[in-house]
């Protein structure tokens, strides 16, 4: 059974992109994902995302992906939403991706614009069409053009607003005229997909965040969530400004590669990357345990 969901907040308000856990040998790490699962909602989150960016899913097989989401909503289903990252740039595989994660229990599911191929924008209304017409799941669409090569327009997001069962997005975009204006016309709940912009996307309608550094800091995005919610707009922004070194820090190269290295440095359940991705040098470990302890995450 999901926790209660809203229109407002479909899949609540703070979640973590997770990653995922891999043994010594690079083999799926089941245990230590749900592990690492049941530790993150400890911390305050009310979701989940599995099988996104941050948990290697370009790496990850079909089977490893079902496998995952099904330890996840086992271990923390009943406490928290899990959302299954199920979109590539491919609609024929996302759809089967899709419905292999409702049939693993998945509460949502998370669609990437598709990359690479950079198609026009009725492309994309087609392929998150297909994907929210697959499965009785509600969809979070996920707009990152930085990565994906073309971003959701407006007008696209408001056509796709219509559907009753595309009720979010994931912003990575990094614009804040663009994202104040989508919130406005389509109505979708709106989560910050970028860790720097938290607190700015709040102010412009943002209910939440999907979150990388939720991994190390959950406790103080749910205290600026929190903060900003009940209008103490000073409180919030000092928090803002106290996590900057940590939402620098993990970004200095990629998130997924900062972040395992940060839950190893804490003992928690992460284990190596699978290429192309690599293990921080010594000296960029170093500058991470700054970072973080600039901070005030305890290592």
């Amino acid at each position: 059974m999901a926790p209660t969901s809203t229109p407002q907040t479909p899949f609540g308000r703070v979640l973590t992109a997770m990653v995922t856990p891999f043994t010594a040998d690079g083999a799926l790490d089941l245990d230590g994902a749900q592990r690492l699962a049941a530790h993150l909602v400890d911390a305050g989150n009310d979701g989940l995302v599995v099988n996104g960016t941050t948990g290697e899913s370009p790496t990850t097989s079909d089977a490893e992906k079902a496998q995952l989401v099904r330890a996840v909503v086992e271990a923390v289903g009943d406490r928290a939403f899990v959302v299954a990252g199920a979109g590539t740039n491919d609609t024929r595989h996302s759809l089967e991706l899709a419905r292999a994660a409702q049939d693993a229990g998945a509460h949502g599911l998370l669609a990437v614009t598709p990359y690479y191929s950079k198609p026009p924008q009725e492309g994309l209304l087609r392929h998150f069409t297909a994907i929210a017409d697959a499965t009785d799941l509600p969809v979070m669409l996920y707009d990152i053009p930085g990565r994906s090569g073309v971003p959701i327009n407006t007008e696209t997001m408001v056509r796709l607003a219509e559907h009753p069962r595309i009720v979010a997005n994931k912003d990575a975009k990094g614009d804040l005229g663009r994202a104040s204006w989508a919130i406005a016309r389509s109505g979708l709940a709106w989560y910050s997909g970028d860790d720097m912009l938290n607190l700015p996307l709040l102010s412009v309608g943002a209910v939440g965040f999907v979150s990388v550094v939720g991994h190390v800091v959950t406790p103080e995005l749910r205290a600026l969530l929190d903060a900003h919610l009940t209008g103490d707009v000073t409180k919030a922004t000092e928090i803002h400004q106290k996590l900057l070194p940590v939402f620098t820090g993990m970004f200095r190269t990629q998130g997924v590669i900062t972040t395992k290295a940060a839950l190893d440095l804490q003992g928690l359940p992460a284990g190596p990357l699978r290429l192309p991705l690599v293990e921080l040098s010594p000296e960029e470990t170093e500058q991470l345990k700054r970072d973080l302890a600039a901070g005030g995450v305890q290592l």
